[in-house]
């Protein structure tokens, strides 16, 4: 296996499924980011080494696509790549597969390093992407955009405060958090009956500790689609459109 790529087995669990006993979509971002956290260990890249360069890895985009969610007890593997980056970017990609070997989710994230000094994107240190192997190159792979909300469209709102579980090490929200917040807002009738298949998210903004947070949702139309705004007061910290399918 190249150094940039790593997996690893799991098993569901129970705290990490819903009321029907599938995994969470919040919890299969946690899988990922796991997974990819695994990888930096193995290559003794460790939190303490990247926050050392002071900066902290930050996630801006991801695109998922969801074909089943496996249920409690399911073995499975995660699998990921550090695929390409540049001097200020990260791509990386994501696999959930079964104990047949099936492809269960895919996913891929757009990531940057956070400066601690002023909070902004800052150029990706050559110390901690040379041990992935990985050539840089000049052009990243584009992931599609969540769609535009018209501004005529009326959303429902759902306010959730900011706790401190909430919180990462790199002292804003954990990003598989806005997915619960997004998703908690839609009726659980729906919610139980229908599994997303296609997510496109942004993260605009850092959301922290104590903050207050409005969740906006377009309920899901004709095509089952749905579109989610995350606030903090005015500014936005993140969009997403999710796309359903009927459970069998």
């Amino acid at each position: 296996m190249a150094a940039n790529e790593f997996s690893t087995s799991h098993r569901v669990v129970y705290y990490e499924v819903d009321d029907t006993g599938h995994l969470t979509l919040a919890m299969l971002i946690n899988l990922f980011v796991l997974v990819s956290e695994d990888q930096n260990a193995a290559l003794a890249l460790s939190t303490e080494f990247v926050q050392s360069h002071g900066v902290g890895w930050v996630v801006t985009q991801y695109h998922i696509q969801v074909t089943a969610l496996p249920q409690t007890g399911d073995q499975v593997t995660l699998k990921t790549r550090a695929t390409a980056y540049n001097k200020y970017f990260a791509y990386r990609e994501y696999w959930l597969v079964d104990a047949a070997g099936n492809e269960l989710a895919y996913a891929e994230g757009i990531w940057v390093t956070m400066s601690y000094a002023n909070r902004k994107i800052a150029a990706i240190p050559a110390e901690i992407m040379a041990p992935y192997q990985t050539e840089p190159v000049v052009r990243l792979p584009r992931l599609p955009r969540p769609d535009r909300v018209a501004d005529e469209v009326t959303m429902a709102e759902k306010p959730y405060a900011v706790r401190y579980f909430d919180i990462d090490n790199n002292g804003h929200v954990n990003n598989a958090h806005y997915f619960d917040w997004m998703l908690d807002a839609l009726p659980a009738d729906f919610l139980r009956g229908h599994q997303p298949t296609d997510i496109r998210i942004r993260y605009e903004n850092e959301v922290k500790y104590g903050q207050t947070v409005t969740s906006a949702y377009v309920q899901p139309d004709e095509s089952l689609t749905s579109q989610h705004l995350i606030h903090s007061g005015n500014v936005l910290a993140a969009n997403a459109t999710i796309k359903w399918q009927k459970k069998a």
